[in-house]
């Protein structure tokens, strides 16, 4: 905000920039500030800040001797602070002006690391709110400085006032908006006296609320910060903080966890989650600075894969943005995520360690988050890999348990696969886990790290198979004429059928398919129909020999005993794709158009067959 440049318009002569404070005002309102609440935010950081330098000034004074009153009864707002003040100069400086750089304020800014923000453009926030801001200050630098008062408008238009002392009796500075009437949903008594609260719950100066009505004035941050209490007993103090997450969160915490890193000044707490989030999905934390609220949706805090957490934090070295509504990425901030990890992940070792309850509590709703973080953390992997739930063919079970009855454990590629042999495998006594969700089949093949006696092998149709009872050879020559019939009928799924015998007996076929298997015959079947083109002879260069299917029928199950003595040729066709479609069902893989008409067509057929035969 600058006065107009009179300058006459001579050539070669220097002008200034004209600022269009409207315009200024809402550019900050939809792209710097997410709400015009922030105007309280903004003026009870510059009270904060001023209250700071008065304790530089006088060291000695208690703390608590200088404080912030708020006054708000619907026709004004108002913040008066018992803080350092401004001279005339300062006005000048800090109020009439954005954007000047000069060596004093250079100077001021590298002098400036205890405070929250910074002077000019926070209170242009104000203008979200009101048309006029009324700024009355003396300082306590000299006792008997004059008070000097600064009015500014939305017009961009300010004056300046030198007046006696006894206009602003105690040094410090009050500042008086007058709402504008579209701006009550911001500036009610109640509204204030809640983003009072919002903002400056954690501030380490005394603020009070006054509402015009005559009553005392309401303490906005009546307590400290509840890391910052004495408590009787750790019991205590556990319950308290659990308490203040849930207040802070809406959730009653699985536990709380100390968070606590001196070199950066930052103290506070991790609630942990009672229930799972979805994984990669990065939290908002509450962070405040010296006191001050920053922001609720502080993702970059902590690194993604502690999204099992939510954190309250107060800070005293993070630096906010221009908005001052997150956190600039610096190298500090990078340090305290770093150090901020290593706390969660002593938290679990401790629990590991020494909870055992309270580990079983966690891992069962926040398994995926770990097993994010043991992926990458060789000491959580060695920790709780054993402890870790895996969905196998002994149902859902930890590895060490798994472990401990197959010496030899399989995994799956996709969850698909492991659909299609997880009945059959169990009853051949196989182990087989399933590695088709995140993370899991990385981390079943590290078991042999923490268990040496343990081996894991991806499981393919080749072992599944050979673990399969082959049937006599008077069985397999009576079957043969079926199983070259249906051989055929198959042959355009790529789809080899043999004929054994295993558990459980009421599984009449099982489809052994991987899916790189079915990748492979697609990409083989495209580079036959553009064969002479480009992309079929790039399709042609990569080409291997395509893997088969395999239909596998029990030769235990009645209905196939009964299918493989039909002499008809087109029954027996139709009876095999039909094996073929319910063991493409149940292998619960997303469906060809071609194998749902099949399964269409042969259920007709064979419906059809059967009403001719009752007549």
């Amino acid at each position: 905000m600058t006065l107009p440049d009179t300058t006459a318009h001579a050539a070669g002569a220097d002008h200034t920039f004209q600022v269009d404070l409207r315009g200024l005002v809402d550019l900050l309102s939809h792209h710097l500030y997410s709400s015009p609440r922030v105007y309280l935010r903004e003026l009870l950081q510059n009270a904060v800040d001023a209250l700071t330098a008065r304790h530089g000034l006088e060291p000695t004074a208690p703390s608590d001797a200088f404080g912030i009153r708020l006054y708000a009864d619907g026709s004004v707002v108002r913040v008066e602070d018992d803080g350092i003040g401004l001279t005339a100069d300062d006005v000048h400086t800090f109020l009439a002006t954005i954007g000047r750089s000069s060596k004093r304020a250079e100077r001021i800014a590298e002098q400036r690391g205890d405070f929250i923000g910074q002077f000019g453009i926070g209170l242009l926030s104000c203008f979200l709110v009101a048309d006029e801001i009324h700024v009355m200050s003396r300082s306590a630098r000299t006792p008997d400085a004059p008070a000097v008062e600064w009015r500014g408008r939305g017009d961009g238009s300010y004056t300046v006032r030198t007046l006696p002392a006894s206009a602003h009796p105690r040094p410090g500075t009050t500042v008086t908006l007058t709402p504008r009437a579209d701006a009550d949903e911001w500036t009610r008594p109640a509204q204030v006296h809640a983003l009072a609260r919002h903002f400056g719950s954690l501030l380490r100066h005394p603020v009070t609320f006054d509402d015009g009505t005559g009553g005392p004035g309401a303490a906005v941050n009546p307590d400290p910060a509840p890391w910052a209490r004495t408590y009787p007993t750790p019991g205590t103090r556990s319950r308290a903080l659990a308490a203040y997450g849930e207040e802070v969160f809406g959730f009653t915490p699985l536990d709380t966890i100390d968070l606590d890193l001196p070199a950066v000044g930052l103290k506070g707490i991790a609630c942990v989650l009672p229930e799972a989030v979805p994984a990669g999905r990065r939290l908002g934390h509450r962070v405040h600075v010296k006191g001050m609220l920053l922001s609720e949706q502080a993702g970059e805090l902590l690194p993604e894969w502690a999204f099992f957490v939510r954190c309250v934090v107060d800070a005293e070295s993070l630096r906010p943005t221009a908005s001052r509504e997150s956190l600039y990425e610096d190298d500090t901030l990078a340090a305290v995520r770093d150090t901020l990890a290593e706390r969660l992940r002593a938290w679990i070792a401790r629990a590991a360690a020494s909870d055992p309850d309270l580990l079983a509590r966690f891992l069962q709703v926040h398994h995926l988050a770990v097993k994010s973080l043991a992926v990458h953390d060789d000491e959580i992997l060695r920790m709780l890999l054993p402890w870790l739930p895996f969905e196998t063919t002994d149902g859902h079970t930890t590895l060490d348990e798994f472990a401990r009855t197959h010496r030899t454990v399989l995994v799956t590629s996709s969850v698909e696969e492991f659909r299609q042999v997880a009945a059959i495998a169990s009853a051949a006594g196989l182990g087989v886990v399933n590695g088709g969700y995140t993370y899991d089949r990385e981390l079943v093949h590290r078991l042999p790290e923490i268990r040496p006696e343990v081996s894991v092998a991806d499981l393919d149709p080749a072992t599944l198979t050979a673990h399969l009872d082959p049937v006599d050879r008077e069985t397999e020559l009576a079957a043969a004429a079926y199983l070259a019939l249906a051989r055929d009928a198959l042959a355009v799924f790529d789809c080899d059928v043999a004929l054994r015998t295993f558990q459980p007996a009421s599984a009449p076929a099982l489809l052994v398919d991987s899916r790189d298997a079915r990748h492979e015959r697609t990409r083989s079947q495209l580079a036959r129909e553009q064969e002479g083109g480009l992309w079929g002879d790039i399709l042609g260069a990569l080409r291997q020999e395509a893997p088969r299917a395999q239909l596998i029928l029990n030769q235990l199950n009645p209905l196939v005993r009964t299918a493989i003595t039909i002499e008809a040729p087109e029954l027996a066709r139709t009876s095999a794709e039909a094996l073929y479609g319910q063991a493409a069902l149940l292998s619960r893989r997303p469906l060809r158009p071609a194998e749902s008409s099949l399964i269409n067509r042969s259920f007709l057929d064979l419906l059809a067959h059967a009403l001719r035969k009752d007549r």
